[in-house]
């Protein structure tokens, strides 16, 4: 069995539908992506069921929460993971004028990187993220030899 027995035609358009969105693609990428490094992770422990994974998401990585939360949602569908949750964390960008030597706020919808105030180009500083923090799984290993816990993609 695949672990994903949609075809990709199907899910894109049932799923561009429902969002309103005309190319999800992008973000059904990222989610098939960070569910195969989540299944890595768990085979490397003994095998187990996805539980939940948290996700940090910036605010210029150009994905869309909402979007990724779905796509997620049809990845896991027919899996053993069908219960797994994907929970964002949402990490702004913070822009700053060293000229005025003050924080600026975007306007929504604008990434001009140049002070509305005084022109100068603005240091912009995170907001880029997209790393899976953490994840937890139930393991199919009796509990004496790992247990069920947080495991770290970096773990491997």
């Amino acid at each position: 069995m695949t672990p994903f027995p949609r075809s990709p035609i199907s899910v894109r358009w049932a799923w561009a539908e429902k969002a309103r969105y005309t190319d999800p693609v992008h973000e059904m990428g990222i989610a098939l992506e960070v569910y195969r490094t989540c299944r890595e992770t768990v085979e490397s422990h003994g095998g187990g069921r996805l539980e939940r994974v948290r996700l940090a998401v910036g605010e210029l990585s150009a994905v869309e929460p909402e979007l990724l939360v779905y796509a997620w949602e049809a990845v896991v569908v027919e899996t053993p993971d069908a219960e797994a949750k994907l929970e964002v964390v949402w990490h702004r960008a913070n822009q700053h004028c060293s000229a005025c030597d003050e924080a600026k706020e975007r306007s929504e919808g604008s990434w001009l990187r140049l002070c509305p105030d005084c022109g100068m180009p603005l240091q912009v500083d995170g907001g880029d993220e997209l790393d899976i923090l953490d994840l937890s799984f139930e393991s199919d290993q009796p509990e004496n030899e790992i247990g069920s816990r947080p495991a770290s993609p970096n773990e491997r």
